[in-house]
């Protein structure tokens, strides 16, 4: 076994690698970009090199600079994870003629099924069952419109070096095929500098389901039975489980002695996927499978294996590469259980899935155990940034059977909380929801199918939100620390009384607030309620509203906040355009405003003398109409302002001198 590797990869997959290396007693050798100086996988690793700038092509992808890290650092070999180079034939074939060993098949292997077409011919040699089409060498376009024609309609135009879903085309009719061939040679060249296409059938209700294989250096190899990927979007994968729903023993053995056989065709070494797609359209028992790709690497959803399997995949590389046998023989291979794994995304569902930036402010995930794994590459304070992918954690569930899987998922996804960046929590959580789901009525068009039950609904924000968000600064108020920084008019011998704005995904809201000593009476539009403070240890607030116990979580980011409740997330952002700056010069009235927005009317001008409450001007911000009153008597110093001036978060607006004491 070795006593040093290197990692050849970042974020959750290098510290997956890191934990089970540790287990082994493995020292670990991490690089790191400029982006990734404080990153979580070079916290945990043993010794830590920086290899280039933050986008992959200067540091990631630079094959030669991490082989010489390797050498520098003493690592006897390189697991490459998945991603960048871990399906690279030349770096593999590299780290073979330093010495080093590469954690992964041979640069034969690779090569062989890099490109589609090659690898479909490579299976049907050894009997493995291919989507019927055409994947030649002649490329001539009115020849591959013959050809798609004889396939029949709907037919698929796949980039033989393509992946990810690049490079790909869905072809209806006979029209539409010359245009979507030469739309889909451009990516393919763009993409992958090989425009080479093949031609295969479409399935209408398809469902992907992936072998997971491994193979030795002694000519051994099993299967470690399969994965469901069928709920994708845009041919990426969101959801993964195991084992596949209502796969028959028959089925799953006919499948799983294909896949040994696809492996063993290339001599194949270590961690491989055999993925297939499966016509569905009159139900899984029996349904004809055909083979689509193979991935010469680790996956991604190689989790939910490990809890079905009881083995630890990582490991079984590491004694692969070094020459071990596998573990296991087929016939000792059990499988229990079953297990989901989603890719917790920093992405805008309702901004058709934009991949969103940030810091992450706050991150609280459950306690792992028996029945939930969390794999992630940051943590609270880390970034996500704009230069690799957009995935922060993966949450993968285990259960005495589908079911039970399925529950825990949902509960889990209803306790994880993320704050700073905008994620794909919602929208999972409503996959999990769904009736179909449930059902396990599935196939790669279900989230296109249901989008409109998945896609989180832009609705008003609950009152309950709003007030346990309230309820928890005003507490801070309450001792005598005002994080408001407004003027509320308060009096010695009277009751303290407020009013708020919030704006929220449904627009403004004002909730008006008269508070005491231990309880708080708030108005929101019709709405009466009474609320007292139970227990507050920030972001964790409890309260008793109206006689009912309601609990949240609530994350100030200055007047940002998030806020989590029974399963909800909802975005809300304290508009105090009457703030006081008690710092000014003299204890003059200033309001500014705390986001972009542009002046509608002004009505005030320099010199006119003004009442507390007095309208000033009005301001358009986040798409709506906000009136700024004065918060104090005095004399308008300062208003340069013109209707159409645009003004920026902090600009101010007006100030106000006070008017001089009668004294």
């Amino acid at each position: 076994m070795f006593e040093k590797i290197l990692i050849a990869n970042r974020g959750e997959i290098a510290c997956r690698i890191i934990e089970t290396a540790k287990k082994r007693g493995i020292k670990t050798v991490a690089v790191y970009s400029d982006a990734d100086q404080n990153a979580r996988h070079v916290r945990l690793a043993d010794e830590a090199y920086f290899i280039g700038g933050a986008a992959a092509r200067e540091s990631y992808l630079k094959a030669e600079v991490i082989l010489e890290v390797a050498k520098k650092s003493g690592a006897e070999a390189v697991h490459p994870g998945y991603g960048f180079l871990s399906e690279n034939a030349d770096f593999s074939e590299s780290c073979q003629k330093a010495g080093i060993k590469f954690i992964g098949p041979s640069a034969d292997s690779i090569r062989s099924m890099g490109l589609k077409d090659k690898a479909k011919d490579i299976m049907i040699a050894a009997g493995v069952p291919v989507v019927p089409g055409y994947q030649g060498a002649e490329q001539d376009a009115e020849f591959l419109k013959e050809k798609a024609d004889e396939i029949t309609y709907p037919v698929l135009i796949k980039a033989v070096a393509g992946g990810g879903g690049k490079g790909m085309r869905l072809v209806e009719s006979s029209d539409d095929f010359l245009s979507s061939l030469a739309s889909c040679q451009r990516e393919a060249e763009a993409s992958f500098g090989n425009a080479h296409v093949l031609l295969e059938k479409y399935l209408t209700k398809p469902r992907h389901i992936e072998l997971q294989v491994f193979g030795d250096c002694h000519g051994n190899a099993v299967y470690l039975f399969e994965r469901d990927c069928s709920l994708q979007r845009r041919h990426q994968k969101v959801v993964e489980e195991a084992p596949a729903p209502d796969m028959s023993e028959k089925m799953r053995k006919s499948m799983g002695d294909a896949a040994v056989a696809a492996a063993k065709a290339i001599f194949y070494e270590g961690a491989g996927t055999i993925e297939f797609i499966v016509d569905v359209s009159k139900g899984l028992e029996n349904a004809p499978f055909y083979f689509m790709e193979m991935n010469t690497r680790l996956q991604v959803e190689h989790p939910v294996t490990e809890l079905i399997t009881g083995q630890d995949l990582v490991d079984w590389q590491f004694k692969a590469a070094a020459g071990e046998r596998l573990p296991l023989r087929q016939e000792e291979l059990k499988l229990t259980g079953h297990a989901f794994e989603v890719r917790l995304y920093a992405e805008d569902p309702l901004n058709d899935f934009l991949p969103q930036t940030g810091h992450i402010d706050y991150f609280s995930v459950p306690s792992e155990g028996k029945n939930f794994r969390f794999d992630t590459g940051v943590e609270a304070g880390d970034e996500v940034s704009i230069h690799y992918d957009p995935m922060i954690a993966k949450l993968i569930t285990w259960g005495e059977d589908r079911d039970e899987a399925l529950r825990h998922m949902s509960r889990i996804l209803q306790d994880v909380k993320l704050s700073g960046v905008k994620t794909n929590l919602e929208f999972l959580s409503s996959i999990f929801k769904h009736e179909a789901f449930k059902k396990a009525d599935l196939d790669t068009g279900f989230i296109e199918r249901f989008a409109q039950d998945l896609l989180p609904k832009d609705a008003p924000t609950p009152d309950m939100s709003l007030i346990l968000t309230v309820l928890s600064q005003l507490e801070v108020h309450r001792q005598a620390s005002d994080p408001w920084d407004i003027a509320d008019g308060f009096e010695l011998n009277r009751e303290m009384a407020t009013e708020l704005t919030f704006i929220g995904s449904g627009g403004s809201q004002v909730i008006q607030i008269t508070y005491g000593r231990n309880e708080y009476r708030l108005l929101l539009g019709e709405n009466k309620y009474t609320a007292q403070i139970l227990s507050h240890d920030a972001p964790k607030i409890k309260a008793l509203i109206n006689g009912q116990i309601a609990a949240a979580e609530v994350v100030k980011n200055n007047r940002d906040f998030t806020v989590f409740y029974k399963g909800t997330i909802t975005n809300l952002h304290h508009l105090a355009l009457g703030a006081e700056d008690t710092g000014a010069e003299g204890g003059s009235g200033v309001i500014i405003t705390p986001m972009p927005g542009k002046v509608l009317k002004v009505m005030a001008s320099v010199g006119d003398s003004v009442k507390a409450g007095q309208s000033l001007l009005i301001l358009e911000a986040m798409k709506m109409e906000h009136t700024i009153k004065s918060a104090i008597d005095g004399v308008v110093e300062q208003l340069s302002l013109r209707e159409g001036t645009q003004v920026s978060d902090g600009d101010t607006l007006v100030k106000i001198a006070e008017n001089p004491s009668d004294e």
